[in-house]
């Protein structure tokens, strides 16, 4: 499965995240599933991703844990 996002944030900087291994707990355990997964969604309320169950994560924890895109010319 899956668990990886690109993400934009708004300094512009663009990160590939893996939650693979943040998908603990009762709250992301659904999110295991693919189908789940790709049900995510930006609330555009509190500015970070989340999903239909009501999980979420900071977006400066999603930040600290992606890994940089090099901008394309």
């Amino acid at each position: 499965m899956s668990s990886r996002l690109r993400l934009t944030f708004n300094n512009q900087a663009v990160t590939d995240v893996d939650l693979a291994h943040e998908l603990y707990g009762e709250i992301f355990e659904l999110l295991k599933d693919i189908e789940s997964f790709k049900q995510v969604f930006l609330n555009p309320e509190t500015k970070t991703i989340e999903w239909p169950n009501g999980a979420d994560f900071a977006p400066e924890f999603l930040y600290d844990l992606g890994q940089p895109i090099a901008p394309t010319a």
